[in-house]
């Protein structure tokens, strides 16, 4: 399995948003919408062997985090929008006490804060840190069921970033460039795919 991480700092949690402005009035939401699109869309079909987390922390009903499994989604279209769409209609859901709701097949809602994620996840596989100063991807050596933590538009704060360096994870990089969150999942999906990981 491949686990995505991705911490929207700023994107509204209690599903509030017009879906006309899920760039501005959402806190950047797009940016969310656009990485599972990257984690899961293949030409003619869905990866199965994928999993995303993304963590809404914007607004008074922060945090949350909307999870999707691609074994198991259904509806799941390739634009924005409609991506946008069941993110919204998954944080508009009643979740129960200390548990997840399922929105529609394949997408879940909780209370689970970026912290929560990853101790949840520590126990399903090996932490890989997507940051500007780690080791090239070209010379990493993927772990089995590896689990990538990234920003939004912005890094990990302080203390989210001190929290994934207790777990050890290793610290790679994709290029020499800076690159928007949706386009690293789809390089680490492709050297993975090209590696046959």
């Amino acid at each position: 399995m491949r686990y995505f991480v991705i911490t929207g700092h700023k994107a509204l949690a209690d599903g509030s948003f017009k879906l006309d402005d899920i760039a501005g009035g959402a806190g950047r939401a797009d940016i969310l919408a656009r990485c599972v699109n990257s984690a899961f869309m293949l030409s003619h079909g869905i990866r199965k062997d994928a999993e995303i987390y993304l963590v809404f922390e914007g607004g008074d009903d922060s945090p949350k985090t909307v999870r999707i499994n691609g074994s198991l989604v259904r509806y799941l279209n390739p634009d924005e929008r409609s991506t946008a769409s069941l993110l919204r209609n998954a944080l508009l859901k009643k979740i129960p006490e200390g548990k997840e709701a399922v929105s529609s097949p394949g997408v879940f809602v909780s209370k689970m804060s970026f912290y929560d994620v990853i101790d949840m996840l520590s126990g399903k596989g090996s932490f890989v840190y997507l940051k500007e100063d780690g080791s090239d991807v070209r010379g990493f050596d993927f772990p089995e069921n590896p689990i990538f933590v990234l920003g939004d538009n912005s890094d990990l704060t302080q203390n989210e970033e001190k929290a994934l360096l207790e777990k050890g994870p290793s610290t790679i990089c994709l290029g020499p460039v800076s690159l928007h969150a949706d386009h690293c999942i789809i390089l680490v999906q492709n050297e993975m795919d090209r590696r046959g990981l």
